[in-house]
């Protein structure tokens, strides 16, 4: 088994991570904390498919995919902070000034979950990151204390994730996911 982490550029690596079965379904696409609220309730179906796709077809990609022997397995989403929702949030602080990257959605597709593939996705996004300049990357994972998280909220990630790919806590939040606090996990790249 062999998992290779790939900026995704491939618009169909990335809708077969987040895209719906039926094309007309307004599913998140992970955008939901990509673009402005208004904005993302707007794009409807199709809509919000084209939306990714010109993502995809930008020099900086939306996010890394993950392969395994070639195959579309894992998604996390990474982007300068500057670009995103959390640039304005209100529940999310800033720690600092730094232009940092930000992580916030991760996900594995049904039949490759518990095979490692969230472990590697962190640490591939961490170098996309690093290969375009970030000076840091920050997540915004549930402080969960091993807790279970339920799926349907488990794409922020754990602290614990986070903490195995050498991260550190920076900072509480008054962010709440899946009724477990969120917390400001940063590594360093400089």
């Amino acid at each position: 088994m062999t998992i290779e982490i790939v900026p995704g550029h491939d618009f169909d690596e990335v809708a077969t991570l987040l895209g719906p079965k039926n094309p007309d379904s307004s599913v998140c696409f992970c955008l939901s904390h990509r673009i402005p609220a208004k904005l993302n309730t707007s794009l409807k179906g199709p809509e919000r498919a084209d939306y990714v796709r010109g993502l995809c077809s930008r020099a900086v990609a939306p996010g890394v995919v993950a392969r395994r022997d070639g195959e579309p397995v894992g998604w996390a989403a990474v982007a300068p902070r500057s670009e995103l929702p959390f640039a304005r949030s209100t529940k999310i602080p800033h720690v600092d000034d730094l232009p940092v990257w930000s992580i916030w959605c991760i996900r594995v597709r049904a039949g490759f979950r518990k095979q490692g593939i969230a472990r590697t996705l962190i640490p591939g996004a961490v170098a996309y990151a690093a290969s375009q300049g970030a000076p840091a990357v920050e997540g915004y994972p549930v402080d969960n204390d091993g807790a279970k998280v339920d799926l349907t909220m488990a794409y922020v990630g754990t602290r614990a994730l986070f903490e195995a790919a050498g991260f550190t806590w920076a900072a509480a939040t008054d962010a709440v996911s899946g009724g477990f606090p969120r917390v400001v996990m940063r590594r360093d790249l400089r």
